[in-house]
């Protein structure tokens, strides 16, 4: 071999992206402070504060399942409203007219949407990059419609929706209903997470990342590309269902129009802010989505939506790569800080 195409080689292995432990989960002390902070923040604020701390949990569930899809297997989807919409009324029709413990509606929500996200797949494996977010934004918008049709209004209460019970505290324990949803969403997120984290350092999280890197050579070294891209759309799917019946459990109500293609768009948004590829900052991401909003409307009722898109600009601005980017940052600030 010439030194030129030695050279060659050298330079593209240095581009490749070679996913790291760090680049998929936080360090253990890193992982031990965030879980701490996460278990005693309820007991110091109001019960409308752990409701909007417990939605940031089910949009970082929601957030991460894009992640995987996205940032583990390279395919772009703005679909996965529609995924949220199915995982949440089926947990509301369990709960409401089938009488099912709402614990049991998770894993029904999850299989349910894994199936639906692994059939989407398939027609998906013809299209990639604009096409296949094109394909995935018609099946977002479809969803609300398909949920308002008169042969399914028996189920899903039509435009008027359904009312979902929350559940008490089992065992008499002297907590909220939204504390203790809370912690049940805490609980359900934390095994989401490692699962995931397990997942993509796992045999078919490198056949996934191999494919978002180069398919020609992914499928050259003998991963099936239809089996493991219908694999990454059905997981996050499945992800993406369990997300939404927490969110049906924890809003107490279900309707079409709560699952607009904004949904998917915010969604994508809380990835891109958390940083693609990167698993933890999708509860960054999240956080960015249902706080920001607020803290927009707070400077300007009437101008929230462009306060809003001034401080999503000098977001992607300052940090492109997103949370991961502050997160090297830090871990930058505090190495120096200890070596002096």
């Amino acid at each position: 071999m010439s030194t030129i195409q030695e050279s060659a080689v050298d330079s593209q292995v240095e581009t490749v992206d070679v996913p790291t432990k760090k680049a998929m989960g936080l360090g253990r002390a890193a992982s031990w402070i965030m879980l701490i902070a996460l278990l005693i923040v309820p007991l110091f604020v109001k019960n409308f504060v752990i409701f909007q701390i417990t939605m940031v949990l089910i949009y970082g569930i929601a957030v991460l399942a894009l992640n995987i899809l996205t940032g583990g297997s390279g395919q772009f989807s703005l679909g996965q409203s529609a995924f949220y919409a199915i995982g949440a009324y089926t947990a509301a029709i369990l709960i409401e007219h089938g009488g099912v413990n709402y614990v049991l509606t998770l894993p029904i929500a999850g299989i349910v949407c894994f199936a639906v996200g692994f059939l989407f797949g398939f027609p998906a494996l013809r299209l990639s990059g604009i096409y296949l977010a094109l394909a995935t934004y018609a099946f977002a918008v479809a969803m609300p419609q398909l949920l308002k049709l008169g042969v399914f209004e028996h189920w899903t209460g039509g435009v008027q929706g359904l009312v979902v019970t929350k559940p008490d505290a089992p065992f008499g324990l002297p907590i909220s209903q939204d504390m203790w949803l809370y912690y049940f969403t805490l609980a359900v997120s934390i095994a989401i997470y490692i699962a995931s984290v397990n997942l993509l350092r796992s045999r078919s999280g490198r056949a996934m990342m191999a494919i978002r890197d180069n398919e020609i050579a992914a499928s050259a070294m003998g991963v099936d590309l239809s089996v493991y891209k219908t694999l990454a759309f059905g997981v996050s799917a499945g992800i993406t269902g369990v997300a939404g019946a927490l969110g049906a459990i924890a809003v107490q109500f279900v309707a079409p129009d709560s699952y607009t293609f904004q949904l998917a768009i915010a969604l994508f948004l809380g990835m891109v802010v958390g940083g693609v590829g990167w698993l933890p900052g999708s509860l960054a991401g999240a956080a960015f989505i249902v706080f920001v909003p607020n803290i927009a409307e707070g400077i300007s009722k009437g101008l929230s939506g462009a306060f809003f898109g001034v401080l999503l600009f000098a977001v992607i601005y300052l940090v492109p790569h997103g949370a991961r980017q502050g997160a090297i940052y830090a871990e930058t600030l505090i190495n120096k800080f200890r070596r002096s």
